[in-house]
């Protein structure tokens, strides 16, 4: 199959601006490939992929880069800057996609799954968030309508922010585990993962660590510093700033871990950070909300906290260490590889073929 791949316009491969998306696409590109799938990546400028593959095509846009959804208030309306990295991204997209098989798209935008009713090339969603914007929750509702297999979605909970889609397509994530180091240990420190933004709730975490009297260990990006600031202030001397960190020496740090916590104030698609870390071994307690509760095994390869009960959050790390590591590796390893990510996919992408041609090209 060859498969044009659109990633999110919200910052370059590498950056850790595009958050789990960035990961996700270069896990699934290292399964197509071994797969034996051909490959074109369309991204911003600068961009950067995990998979060196003389197989791979990466295509570059520029321009303007679109405002997250998340950040953004549910009611607002579209809004496309005149120098549009998205609108190049999506042109150059469609160029390569008139000699290819599908596009996939990992943008969370209106323009790409607009377009899906306006050209004659199956353009599949992978939908990297849960209902963030009225306007593009109706346009996915218009769209489903007319091709139903277009959608797919990283965990039941996610998918069930869209009600109107019946039976959705939930394909998970995947991981290339050759990438992450199993490491057995029980006394190291505790770690948190991910955007510094309000709706990781990274100050449910310091407050667990202060309570205990040790640091955190805080990896991502700070996409808001003064919300960075206000955590500091209120903690002083719990945080840890170890920045951002490719996959390879975050594993090498996060691996020497005894848990991650996982705390987020919002309905995560999945949780990659929570894969990633038990695929080092390392247990995770975490708020039985959204991806992450359909990941974690309670008691076997971590636990789950009611939401925001930081206390429960607190009791659970101290019997940690019931949790056996290998339980941790072992769960990714048959339910989270990069190949069984990939196998997944491409039969959701048969299907979104098979949908469009029985629709567009109807048999005499």
């Amino acid at each position: 199959m060859h498969i044009v791949l659109i990633s999110t316009p919200i910052g370059f491969l590498g950056s850790g601006k595009g958050g789990g998306v960035e990961l996700t696409l270069n896990s699934l590109l290292t399964g197509l490939i071994v797969k034996g799938h051909t490959v074109d990546v369309v991204a911003p400028n600068n961009s950067k992929l995990v998979e060196d593959s003389k197989k791979v095509k990466l295509h570059f846009g520029e321009g303007e880069e679109q405002k997250s959804w998340q950040h953004q208030d549910y009611y607002s309306p579209v809004s496309i800057p005149n120098d549009s990295l998205l609108s190049e991204m999506i042109e150059k997209a469609i160029d390569i996609g008139e000699k290819a098989d599908i596009i996939l798209n990992f943008s969370y935008d209106w323009l790409p799954i607009w377009m899906t009713l306006n050209i004659k090339i199956p353009i599949a969603h992978l939908i990297s968030m849960g209902s963030e914007s009225f306007v593009i929750r109706n346009l996915i509702s218009k769209v489903y309508s007319k091709f139903p297999n277009n959608f797919a979605f990283h965990s039941k909970l996610q998918a069930s922010d869209y009600p109107f889609i019946e039976n959705p397509i939930v394909i998970g994530n995947g991981f290339n585990l050759d990438n992450y180091i199993f490491q057995d240990c029980k006394n190291g420190p505790l770690g948190w993962v991910g955007r510094v933004a309000p709706e990781k709730g990274l100050e449910d975490a310091a407050y667990v660590a202060s309570a205990l009297g040790e640091k955190l260990n805080v990896w991502g990006i700070v996409q808001d510093e003064s919300y960075a600031l206000k955590i500091e202030k209120l903690f002083p001397g719990i945080l840890e700033w170890k920045g951002f960190l490719e996959t390879d020496k975050l594993q090498k740090e996060l691996g020497t871990c005894r848990a991650l916590l996982n705390t987020p104030k919002w309905n995560e698609a999945y949780g990659n950070v929570v894969v990633e870390a038990l695929a080092c071994g390392v247990p995770v307690v975490a708020y039985k909300r959204g991806g992450p509760s359909e990941i974690i095994q309670h008691s076997k390869t971590g636990y789950l906290a009611n939401p925001d009960d930081k206390e429960s959050v607190l009791n659970y790390l101290k019997i940690i260490n019931k949790i056996d590591r290998k339980n941790c590796r072992e769960w990714v390893e048959n339910n989270a590889s990069s190949d069984i990510f990939a196998g997944k996919v491409i039969s959701w992408l048969n299907k979104v073929i098979k949908e469009y041609q029985s629709q567009n090209f109807p048999k005499c």
